[in-house]
């Protein structure tokens, strides 16, 4: 990717492309996956309750697809194995947050159920 980089005029500029890479490879595995259907969260609702699966499924999804995007940006190469255990702390917290904070019935794995039903009911142009 680096050799990309320096062939590309425009992307010469670090200070204001810092991070580049990182944003366009993060992104396009997001935009990847999305499109081809492929998700984590399906692979953990067969073995947990579907909101914790949920949550944890978008974790990891988005760890992996930083340390993807970190080991390929040469700018921040050095922080990817940083990013990924930053990414993952969070994830202790699920037991107290499921445990004490009550959900919004606005929250999207609570409230949106249904409005996704309809949706894909609806014929789309």
């Amino acid at each position: 990717m680096e050799h990309l980089i320096e062939r590309i005029a425009w992307l010469q500029d670090k200070i204001l492309l810092r991070g580049f890479v990182f944003g366009l490879i993060h992104v396009g595995i997001m935009l990847i996956g999305y499109y081809t259907g492929w998700s984590i969260n399906r692979l953990l609702k067969i073995v947990s309750n579907g909101f914790i699966a949920g949550i944890v499924g978008v974790v990891i999804a988005h760890v992996i697809a930083d340390y993807i995007a970190a080991s390929l940006d040469p700018d921040i190469r050095s922080a990817a194995l940083g990013i990924v255990m930053g990414g993952l702390l969070p994830l202790i917290f699920i037991p107290f947050l499921e445990k004490y904070v009550t959900k919004s019935e606005h929250h999207i794995a609570i409230g949106d159920h249904e409005d996704l039903k309809k949706d894909l009911k609806k014929k789309h142009n």
